[in-house]
């Protein structure tokens, strides 16, 4: 035995790859190995015999298989080094050409910043508020009834309630409405803000997606009036749309957050199949507008009978749609490289109202 110990630990140490490794292993303990067939002659020993040689022949076998073991794992670390030198890249080298061609800003980003800059300019702060919102501030605050279609489970995604949990539910914001109300509970009267961000509608074709982007506006004072609200509209698509010459229809309509109500539309035409802002016979709608409902103001802690306002929303992503030509509003979603380089904007280019918006 100890023959067999010397000769095998001696070609395990110089072993010098796994498949010679294999071969010792199965040469020393394998099924018809030398130390297997060692083991097997002691039912032929006599018991006196057996109980000397049995330990003996047990101790041998447990150190050539950790021989075995120790010498894998070292032939698995020499390969992993040699493995490492040879892949070895020097980080600071300049890299392929296509590699080094810059990311881009995604048009939502782009089109967010711009609408931000536009209304800084007018004194508008921006507002943020939680995406996950309560039954009370989507709905109640805004006066919207219980049996709105909007809150039906059709248009609204609902978070799970354990059963018996009655506790009010909360939703995936429908609109960046609630923002509103919160902004109007931690500063009061007089504000102007925006309210940019995502919001969540079970809805989903070429100009729908389950997530999109909206943001909202939101002025009060004592003596505004629709007047202002026309005002403001029709500066900031100026702005947005760079053109000098804007006009802007309002139609009655009826949202249950302001009273009176309008939905807004901007001259525009399509000939050669693009769209221009400002000239021909056609008109699009672009937003939703109106004074603010007393109900809002008082949900908000304002007192309406010394306070009105005006409000308004819009998609962003509809929005940079139509400015920039996007035709369908799912791409946005898709991160496609070639769209995102075609439509993309620099990093650099931040965009001011003196320097221009879509550089």
């Amino acid at each position: 035995m100890s023959e067999l110990r010397g000769k095998y630990l001696g070609l395990i140490a110089g072993a010098g790859d796994e498949e010679t490794l294999e071969a010792l292993r199965v040469q020393a303990v394998g099924k018809k190995g030398e130390i297997s067939l060692k083991m097997r002659e002691l039912g032929r020993m006599s018991p006196e015999e057996r109980q000397v040689a049995g330990p003996a022949l047990n101790a041998l076998k447990d150190e050539i298989n950790a021989a075995l073991a120790a010498k894998k794992a070292a032939l698995a670390d020499a390969a992993l080094d040699e493995r490492l030198r040879a892949e070895w890249l020097d980080v600071t080298l300049p890299g392929r050409a296509a590699a080094r061609r810059g990311g881009t800003i995604h048009p939502i980003s782009q089109v967010t910043e711009e609408v931000t800059a536009i209304f800084a300019d007018m004194g508008f702060a921006v507002a943020e508020g939680p995406q996950i919102e309560s039954d009370w501030y989507n709905f109640d605050a805004l006066n919207i009834p219980g049996h709105h279609p909007s809150r039906q489970e059709m248009d609204t995604f609902y978070m799970h309630r354990a059963e018996g949990d009655d506790r009010p539910p909360h939703v995936l914001r429908t609109h960046t409405s609630p923002v509103q109300i919160r902004a109007m509970q931690k500063t009061g009267a007089p504000i102007r803000v925006i309210a940019p961000g995502r919001v969540y509608r079970a809805d989903y074709d070429q100009t729908h997606t389950p997530m999109f982007h909206q943001v909202e506006g939101l002025a009060i004072d004592k003596d505004i009036s629709m007047a202002n609200l026309k005002w403001v509209l029709e500066e900031f698509c100026r702005a947005f749309f760079e053109v000098d010459d804007v006009e802007l229809r309002f139609r009655a309509s009826h949202f249950p957050f302001t009273e009176p109500s309008a939905e807004v539309d901007i001259r525009c035409s399509w000939e050669g199949g693009s769209l221009k802002i400002g000239e021909g016979d056609g008109w699009l709608e672009i937003l939703g507008s109106g004074m603010v409902h007393p109900h809002v103001l008082r949900s908000g802690g304002i007192d309406p009978d010394q306070w009105q306002g005006f409000a308004f929303g819009m998609g962003i992503d509809r929005i940079a749609m139509l400015k920039y030509g996007i035709p369908d509003l799912r791409a946005f979603f898709d991160s496609d490289l070639r769209w995102l380089r075609h439509y993309g904007f620099s990093a650099l280019d931040m965009p001011t109202l003196q320097g221009g918006l879509s550089r």
